[in-house]
Formats: C-alpha cells, structure tokens, sequence
C-alpha cells in the first residue's frame, strides 16, 4: 500500500436547523455542503481500489 492522500480539514459542513410551522409542528432542517477537501478526496480515490481511515482532530 502507498499513501495516495493526506490532508486535514472540514470534510461536509453539516447545519441543522427547527423550522416552526403555522399549524405548531416542528420541522427539522438539514443540510450537507461538500467541502474543497471532499472534493480534492473524491478525485484522488476515483477509480481506484482503497482503504479509508478517518480520525477527528481535537
């Protein structure tokens, strides 16, 4: 095995939000927004056969 990619960063900026209806319901919102480095990632691994290790830095 050869190191193919190593960076650090954001990888989805995830936001939630409570939407209050008209009828007193409660709707949650989410979204996903990929990040400059999913992207340079999907890239790097396009086409390839590998193993993906994610740690979360403090």
């Amino acid at each position: 095995m050869r190191e193919v990619f190593n960076e650090s960063g954001v990888f989805l900026k995830y936001e939630k939000k409570k939407v209050k209806m008209e009828n007193g319901h409660e709707l949650t919102h989410r979204s996903e927004e990929p990040t400059e480095l999913w992207w340079k990632l999907k890239e790097a691994v396009k086409g390839r056969k590998v193993r993906i290790v994610v740690y979360e830095e403090e």
